[in-house]
């Protein structure tokens, strides 16, 4: 079941990598290439203006791929602030940094895909909580994403460089689309609501699947790296197992994630 699954990985690899060669290679001056199907976005400004733009002026779905060190929008700009109090309402409007998301597109349907690396960014969980607040689903995998954006099937955007995006139209855009629809097959819930567990115990389980460390899984939970392990142990107890890697596969095979 493990070598299965190991091959499975490999080859969700080898296509993103696969992608983001073949659009990296792409250059909107090559000779024969229709100038609608690319755009191409540079400076980290102009990307997360862009891709503000894709994710609200979607008007029925967002698939995403949201991974660690995203210096376009990053997880703690993403997430909702308290209301501005007088004194900053009365501030100069023109921001200097560029509009990030909020709240969502009410609209669209979200369907977000996580990795190992964003589950280490600080309020990772926060911001995924907040996703499932608002209706989305959220899966995760274990093997690095890259970062992507789809609007409505008909528009994605790919982040091929860390400042260089590139923005696909129709007939390109399927490429993007049936990548995401592969790994959301191979994907697992970030929270399941069946079953015994409790939130935190979910939490803890995914964070130990994706590889963190019990010190930063203690950061993302707020607690300390002696609770994790006490955790870890009761859970280890309760599957009956005496290694986390069996707990995982009691895990993965019980629905505890």
């Amino acid at each position: 079941m493990r070598s299965s699954l190991t091959r499975l990985q490999d080859d969700l690899r080898r296509a993103e990598d696969s992608l983001a060669l073949l659009l990296g290679q792409w250059r909107p001056d090559a000779a024969g290439e229709p100038e609608q199907l690319i755009e191409f976005w540079e400076g980290r400004e102009a990307q997360a203006r862009r891709l503000y733009e894709l994710e609200y002026g979607a008007r029925s779905s967002l698939l995403v791929f949201q991974s660690g060190a995203n210096n376009v929008a990053p997880v703690p700009s993403t997430l909702i602030k308290p209301a501005d109090t007088e004194e900053e309402l009365e501030e100069p409007e023109e921001p200097e940094e560029p509009v990030l998301r909020k709240e969502g597109n009410p609209a669209a349907a979200y369907r977000v895909v996580v990795d190992r690396d964003f589950l280490s960014e600080p309020a990772a969980l926060r911001a995924l909580d907040e996703r499932l607040a608002a209706g989305h689903q959220v899966r995760v995998v274990d093997q690095p994403l890259i970062k992507l954006v789809i609007a409505d099937g008909e528009t994605a955007m790919v982040q091929v460089e860390g400042g260089r995006s590139m923005v696909l139209g129709p007939p390109v855009v399927l490429l993007a689309v049936e990548l995401f629809e592969s790994v959301w097959r191979r994907s697992r819930p970030y929270l399941r609501e069946d079953g015994d567990l409790s939130p935190m115990d979910r939490r803890l389980l995914q964070l130990m699947l994706s590889g963190l460390t019990d010190a930063a899984t203690a950061h993302q939970l707020d607690t300390s790296p002696r609770t994790v392990q006490r955790r870890l142990r009761a859970l280890m107890d309760v599957a009956a197992v005496s290694s986390r890697v069996q707990l995982g596969w009691y895990a993965m095979r019980n629905n505890w994630v």
